[in-house]
């Protein structure tokens, strides 16, 4: 009789456990899901630290391309590196409705579309900052953003890189009250990430004596810009011309062309046999002189401009990468601050813009 009882116990706490386990999978699947922000890219945006929110319902949730997975997990186990899922099978994926299209501004989460040696839904999970639609024609000059020759409004957490001539000896606490949470010192002075108003308070101070702003020089090539061609000499401040393909976008195949859309058109569109000699592409055995686009682009920037690994560097974010829109911020913690200091109290269930 015991072991009977025992055994009806540990059915109902076997069918809690899944019930739960099934429904918080499918809120983090179709609904919202948790994320930690894990960089400084989006700072003084966001912080690193901060757990979000992401909304799937915005832009519509996406069916999984990988089934084989252990429940509310990604890549791994835990802290292990043991992989979490299996790509034994893999399905199509659809995007289902959401009640709105990505804006320009708004704070995305996608997959990192460069790790191509894991299924799309489980590549790791970025935050940047949308800036051009499919179609757009986005240019950096200077470091000032342009969208079909229109200047972007700027930021309020917009950063850029400077040069302060100071004093030695500053430290944490006195950059932190003035905003300023990245410097590094330098000969003469610091190196440091500020948003324009963080730069116009330090050089109202005494013991720092100017404070400049560092740019890249127009026309000098930065391989570790995308496309990395000598033919389009970029760099992180003076990026572009570029126009972002979207489905139906008709290209002609050349030199400059296949330089800007060879990345995406080899990896993300979906062809099983493509290939780039030269200047020439052939899909299927055939040799291409015109390419229509198959799928939806989009470019992103980091708030902290010169401390973010973005759309500059790896090119375009496919449609079928976007995970959700970030829209609150539930709490932030600060690790780098004794334990009873980490929580900062100005961040809980802030929105975010």
């Amino acid at each position: 009789m015991r072991y009977s009882s025992l055994r009806v116990k540990a059915l109902e706490w076997a069918r809690s456990i899944a019930f739960a386990v099934t429904a918080a999978s499918l809120v983090r699947w179709g609904v919202i899901e948790a994320y930690t922000i894990p960089s400084s890219s989006m700072e003084q945006t966001a912080l690193t630290g901060d757990f979000i929110l992401v909304s799937k319902l915005h832009y519509g949730a996406r069916t999984p391309r990988t089934p084989l997975q252990v429940p509310l997990t990604h890549q791994t186990l835990g802290s292990t590196n043991i992989r979490s899922y299996s790509d034994l099978v893999r399905l199509p994926s659809y995007r289902l409705p959401g009640f709105s299209h990505v804006k320009r501004g708004d704070q995305v989460v996608f997959n990192y579309p460069v790790e191509l040696d894991k299924p799309v839904d489980l590549r790791t999970y970025y935050i940047k900052r949308c800036v051009g639609l499919p179609g757009d024609t986005i240019v950096l000059e200077n470091g000032a953003l342009f969208v079909n020759q229109t200047l972007q409004p700027t930021y309020p957490g917009l950063q850029h890189r400077y040069y302060a001539a100071a004093k030695p000896g500053l430290d944490g606490m006195f950059f932190e009250t003035h905003n300023v949470r990245e410097f590094a010192p330098v000969s003469g002075g610091y190196l440091l990430h500020a948003s324009a108003a963080a730069a116009a308070s330090l050089r109202r101070l005494p013991n720092v004596y100017d404070v400049r702003r560092i740019t890249a020089s127009k026309g000098v090539l930065d391989l570790n810009m995308y496309p990395r061609s000598i033919s389009l000499p970029w760099n992180a401040d003076y990026f572009g011309p570029l126009r972002i393909p979207r489905a139906g976008m008709q290209i002609s195949i050349d030199s400059v062309s296949l330089a800007q859309y060879q990345h995406l058109i080899v990896y993300h569109e979906g062809h099983k046999d493509v290939r780039v000699e030269g200047d020439a592409l052939w899909i299927d055995n055939n040799k291409v002189l015109t390419y229509t686009f198959l799928k939806d682009y989009y470019f992103v920037l980091g708030d902290n401009r010169h401390n973010s690994v973005d759309s500059r560097f790896w090119g375009c974010v496919p449609a079928d990468h976007l995970v959700g829109k970030a829209v609150l911020t539930l709490f932030s913690w600060d690790r780098r601050k004794p334990f009873w200091q980490r929580l900062r109290w100005r961040r809980i269930f802030k929105p975010v813009q």
